[in-house]
């Protein structure tokens, strides 16, 4: 029995390892229909896949700039961040880059683990390897939580600003940006002091980057103009 059980575990196993492969691969062309938080939101879920031609180069900018500068450089892990984070003798919870957040709102559930951490680790190295850069943070646009039950940038333009994705203002993005840490607690539509000065500070190291010229080398390819 004992056997048995350890053959069933470990094709499973298996059978879990092409899934996620898999549906990796076919991501890289196909939109994303849902994702692992999105099924586990205990709110009515509001999403609208967007393609990045749909997106005003702004607000790519602005979740950069405020979750992981170095994304245009690293291989899926901000191995500065990683270091700081082991010096402080702590789990290296803000040294999360794009690439891991992707993998862990794709797939993965909430809360802190080495064994999520883990297994995180394992799908950003596949996520890096299949997808360019340009497809990881057009996905991360479309699937980053903005509000109780809101899904994905546009969603998050229409309830908060009224207006679609494309028309964002650098100043709109800086304001969802600064609420990816935790939009349950910052608001978008009731933005505490420390939101505020969130934005603000996002909003300089925007201009600090250089700007949406900062995004142009990722994969050869700017972050073009969006279509309204």
């Amino acid at each position: 029995m004992i056997r048995k059980l350890f053959k069933f575990s470990i094709r499973l196993l298996l059978l879990l390892l092409l899934l996620v492969v898999a549906s990796v691969v076919a991501l890289r062309w196909l939109p994303v229909p849902t994702s692992s938080f999105m099924l586990q939101s205990k709110s009515e879920v509001d999403y609208q896949w967007v393609g990045r031609e749909r997106i005003a180069p702004q607000m790519a900018l602005a979740v950069v700039a405020a979750e992981d500068q170095r994304f245009p450089y690293h291989g899926g892990f901000d191995m500065v961040e990683i270091e700081k984070a082991l010096a402080e003798n702590a789990m290296p919870r803000g040294a999360s880059t794009i690439t891991q957040q992707v993998a862990k709102n794709l797939f993965l559930w909430s809360g802190r683990s080495y064994l999520r951490k883990g297994i995180e680790a394992g799908i950003a190295l596949l996520i890096e390897a299949t997808w360019s850069k340009r497809r990881i943070l057009e996905v991360y646009l479309n699937i980053a939580q903005f509000g109780d039950g809101v899904y994905g940038v546009e969603a998050a333009s229409w309830t908060f600003f009224d207006r679609p994705a494309a028309s964002l203002t650098a100043r709109q993005s800086a304001l969802l940006a600064a609420v990816l840490p935790n939009p349950l607690i910052h608001r978008v539509d009731q933005p505490r002091s420390a939101t505020q000065r969130r934005q603000k500070w996002i909003l300089r190291q925007m201009r600090n980057l250089g700007g949406i010229g900062y995004l142009e080398n990722l994969d050869e390819a700017g972050w073009s103009e969006p279509r309204r």
